[in-house]
Formats: structure tokens, sequence, C-alpha cells
């Protein structure tokens, strides 16, 4: 079933899948941008019933008050008891991870740092073959939490014009400001720029399809983005100790998600291999999402390798989104992988605790970009600009060395600049 690689007896680098958009997608995607630009809030009722089907027109893009509380009431006790949960453990992860503002003085230089919240945000949350409160919580929680004042969440909506109430659910329990109904690129080109019922955000997050995932490509630079985000990974590095059906429901829930998500178990030796085989089709065959889950493992594979230290080289060249340890020690071949959007460690550890927010953000770098990107945090959210104060005799003191290099650079403007505070104070 799984595709088989066997590195044992040589050195080869795999390398990750690379993001690819078709150029046709890039084209569509610019139209509509222009359009969203050009016409607003009217193109985004246009596009809206073209693409999903739902007429806007009466009701308005925005989430209204009275939808938030049917929405309340239709969620079943238990689901926003679990929300809640989650909402509070994201909570207390994404307060963590703020920078924090800090000051030095030192031979009449006052200097420091001050970290200041984005304006506002922008949550991209995807519809279509699920519903996903979960993201909900991933992209609002850490803005919320790093004190962003406006959080808009845009996600496509039902063709009656609903939204899911699970998904309004999270977004009120979350603290965004908003919620407007309305997805794909043109959602996208909303936020970055604005329209008479979406106001424009400094930074957009969040994952989708290759339309969304263009778009952002394309806003970029107008606005900030957390990343590109390509088809779900995981990676399972198993030796001996593993028990192969543990792993092979591992490797059927990254396969559920999309039909391109990519698996690939990284094994030891061949009897590993052939026992997570033999599990793996008992777990296809109960498996709920069973025509995804098959197109995923289509290409999914298996690598083989010599040890642990070829077993981390091939970690670190495929920089998985998903990295999951099922290893005698996980704990130490944790401490040696430089490249994984997140690390899950040991047996008792499968990635969907990760997606539901115990201890990790589920919005995380793929197609290989986890060698120089992290996951979704609330210091994304924030921006920190440095502070300098000079007092006048530190200024004499350092104004000839800075002159120096400033004439060096052939910039005599820059040194007069620093020369003149060098004779002491303007006259009052």
């Amino acid at each position: 079933m799984l595709e088989l690689l066997d590195l044992r007896d040589r050195r080869e680098r795999l390398e990750p899948r690379s993001l690819e958009i078709d150029p046709s997608v890039a084209d569509a995607v610019r139209g509509i941008i222009d359009r969203v630009r050009a016409e607003g809030d009217d193109a985004l009722f246009d596009l809206t019933l073209k693409f999903d089907g739902a007429d806007l027109r009466q009701g308005g893009l925005p989430v209204s008050p009275q939808e938030f509380q049917r929405a309340e009431e239709a969620v079943p006790s238990e689901l926003k008891a679990a929300l809640d949960a989650l909402v509070e453990r994201l909570t207390d992860l994404h307060r963590r991870q703020l920078p924090a503002e800090w000051w030095d003085e030192r031979d009449g230089i006052r200097f420091g740092e001050i970290v200041r919240p984005l304006a506002r945000a922008g949550c991209y949350v995807p519809g279509g073959r699920a519903e996903y409160p979960s993201s909900v919580a991933m992209t609002v929680v850490p803005a919320v939490v790093a004190g962003v004042e406006g959080v808009v969440v845009c996600t496509p909506p039902s063709p009656d014009g609903s939204i899911h109430p699970a998904v309004l659910y999270a977004a009120a329990r979350a603290g965004a400001t908003a919620v407007a109904k309305v997805g794909g690129a043109q959602a996208v080109a909303a936020l970055a720029f604005g329209t008479a019922s979406i106001e424009a955000v400094d930074r957009i997050v969040g994952p989708g399809n290759a339309y969304v995932t263009e778009a952002k490509r394309q806003v970029a630079g107008f606005v900030g983005i957390d990343g590109l985000a390509g088809p779900t990974e995981l990676a399972v590095v198993a030796d001996s100790s593993a028990d192969p059906a543990w792993v092979a429901a591992d490797l059927v829930a990254q396969a559920e998600h999309d039909p391109d998500a990519l698996a690939v178990l990284i094994a030891f030796d061949a009897d590993v291999v052939s026992e997570v085989e033999k599990a793996l089709e008992a777990e296809v065959a109960r498996a709920g999402r069973s025509e995804v889950v098959k197109a995923a493992l289509a290409h999914a594979r298996t690598v083989l390798v010599a040890d642990e230290d070829q077993a981390v080289e091939v970690v670190d060249g495929l920089a998985p989104e998903h990295l999951h340890l099922v290893v005698a020690d996980p704990g130490h071949f944790a401490q040696r992988i430089r490249n994984a959007g997140a690390i899950f460690v040991g047996g008792f550890t499968p990635v969907p605790f990760g997606d539901y927010g115990v201890a990790s953000n589920h919005v995380l770098p793929t197609a290989g970009t986890a060698r120089f990107s992290s996951g979704l945090r609330s210091a994304d959210f924030v921006k920190v600009s440095s502070v300098v104060e000079v007092s006048d005799g530190a200024a004499a003191r350092l104004a000839p060395e800075v002159a120096r290099i400033a004439f060096a650079e052939g910039l005599p403007g820059h040194a007069r600049a620093v020369e003149i505070r060098a004779r002491g104070r303007r006259p009052t």
C-alpha cells in the first residue's frame, strides 16, 4: 500500500514536496483580486453566489448578533465545553509566546524595544469538505492574546447563507470581533484591501485551498501573511518498540484530511514496515472517509533507513509539518531535529492532540518551509520597535567614530548630522 524507498545502503537527502500553483489559478486569482479592489462588496456578493451558491445581498456579509445567538443555542453542551477547553488551552499556550518590552541604559545611551500589537488581523477559516471550529480558535486566540483590537474571521457560507453553528460559537468564544460570510481568494482580497463591509487588516492568517494560498501570495507586501500553506504532511519515525496498529491509525488520521495529504513512514527495518502495512489494511477498511483516505495513501511512502543518524537526515530534508516520534527514546531523538513544524513525542502523543490544541497550534509550515519558519504564534501579531535615546555627552563621544564610518560610505550628510551634536547642546 505504501511506496517503499530503501535508503539503508545509500545516503540520499530527500526533498520536501514543493508548493506549486497552476498558472491558471494564479491568473484567476489575479482577476478576483482586481475585481474586489475595484468593486468592493458588489464583487463579494457576485463571487459568493458564483462559488458558494449563497445570495447574500439581502442579509449582508457580516454575521448578525441574532445569528451568533442562534448558533450558541444550537451547539450541543458537550461540544461547547470541548471548544471552551480548547480556547483555554490555546490562551495559556500563546500567553507564553509574546516578546517582552525591555530597557537598558549604558554610558549615556538609553535603549530598548517596545512591543505593540497589530491594529487588525484577518483569520481565514476554510470550509467545503468539513467545518473547522478548531481552526477558528487556532487563528483568533493568538491574535486576541497579542492584544489585536479588531479580529475578523472570513469563512465561506453554505448555499442558504448560513455559517455552521460550531464555527460561530468558536469565533465568539475565542474573541473574534466580526465574522464575514465570504471565502476563497475574494475573502483574502477583501481582508487585504477592505470593502464597505470588511475593514482592511494588517495581517492575514489561516490555511486554505490553492486559490486562497495564491491570493495570500499575491497580496503579501500590501499586508502581512503567516505563510503559504500546502497540503498537510506527517512523518512518523517508528522502530520495533512502536505499536503497528497505533502507527496505522496515525497514518489514516493524517490521510483523512485531504486527498493530497502526505504521510511518510520512516522505519529502521522491514519487519516494522510489514507489520504496519498489515495493520493499515485493517485501518483503511474501517475508515469513515475511506475515499479521501485511499486517495491520500496512494502517494504515501515508507523510507527504510540504516540508523538514527540517517533518520534525522531524512526528517530534516523533508522538513515535515508534523513529526511523530514512536521510538525507544523519542525525547533524545526530538532534540536532534532541526526542521519540523511540530514534534509529537512518544506513542501516546498522536498528532490529533495537537490538531485540537493540546499545547500546540495547528497552523504550521508545510512544503518544506519548516526549514525557515515556525507555526502560528501570538508573536506574529505584534511588532517590535527599537527605541534609542542618546545624551549630549554620549553624542559627543560617539560622533567621531560614527562620522568616520559615514565618510567611508560616502555619506557626508550622515556625518554632519552627528558631528553638530558633538559641539554641545543647541542654544535654548
